[in-house]
């Protein structure tokens, strides 16, 4: 008899086809956004939408945007400098953090652990006022390193990697300390290791947070060549409000690294959400 073949399964065709008008409902937007860039300024609210320009500006767009009165490039060295740095710090302590408070025996180490935690509830609003005073008064007002200080260190990101040290084997570093390894060699090649799909998940949420954050750059910084991205974003808004392409142009300019780094890390993103689904 001839084989049978397998009989499609129906819910799950409906399923994906239902996810995928939904990602194109969130996909539209950004490809406005897009399309929108590209154009002459007459065309922006042209209807119906034209997707594709009939009259194409972008280089005319994007070389305003990058190189005009308020040049992009300059906006995006400092938030690259400061988002990378700030999440290789930010990874460092809040990792040995985890560590120390997941691996680490000693006295009175949950009921510290509850005070970093406690920390976290404490908005960030609500202590603007003495940091910056603060910051005023020992130097770091109107900088890139007061501003990587605020970001490289993460009660969120401490909490995040405890939970993954946690679910390594008690084993492993019983017999690290055995071999003669004490905590900071046991910590770099044993621990690092099993934790990194999570580490790298840390560091991309790091690193995004701190391309978008608005508050701490306008609270802290006054000089125009010292601005990240979204100050620079709100800049150009103000001063480019009836120029919609242009607008669109920036906008796509300050996505693109957000895109970028999570495409390149999206991989690890998974292993680290598989690994905090696994215990024991």
């Amino acid at each position: 008899m001839p084989e049978q073949l397998p009989r499609p399964d129906w819910r799950k065709m409906v399923v994906t086809a239902v996810l995928f008008v939904i990602s194109i409902l969130f996909l539209l937007p950004f490809l406005w956004m897009l399309a929108t860039s590209f154009k002459i300024e007459k065309d922006v609210f042209v209807y119906p939408i034209q997707w594709i320009p009939k009259q194409w500006n972008a280089i005319t767009n994007y070389k305003e945007v990058w190189f005009g009165d308020y040049p992009f490039y300059v906006y995006y060295l400092n938030s690259i400098k400061i988002g990378i740095i700030t999440t290789l710090i930010s990874c460092a302590t809040a990792s040995l953090a985890a560590y120390g408070f997941s691996k680490v025996r000693f006295k009175a180490s949950k009921f510290l652990f509850v005070i970093v935690l406690a920390t976290y509830m404490v908005p960030n609003q609500a202590i603007l006022v003495p940091q910056f005073i603060l910051y005023r008064n020992i130097g770091l007002f109107d900088s890139h390193f007061g501003l990587i200080i605020i970001g490289s260190f993460s009660v969120l990101g401490t909490f995040m990697l405890r939970q993954f040290f946690m679910g390594i084997h008690q084993e492993y570093i019983e017999s690290a300390k055995i071999d003669g390894a004490g905590h900071l060699r046991t910590f770099w090649s044993i621990a690092m290791p099993l934790v990194k799909p999570a580490i790298a998940t840390y560091a991309i949420l790091r690193f995004i947070w701190t391309w978008n954050d608005y508050q701490n750059p306008l609270i802290f910084l006054r000089t125009d060549k010292l601005y990240t991205i979204p100050l620079a974003m709100q800049k150009f808004t103000s001063m480019s409000g009836e120029f919609y392409s242009l607008i669109m142009a920036a906008a796509v300019s300050a996505i693109v690294p957000l895109l970028v780094v999570f495409i390149i890390g999206q991989k690890s993103v998974i292993e680290g959400i598989a690994l905090g689904g696994v215990k024991g």
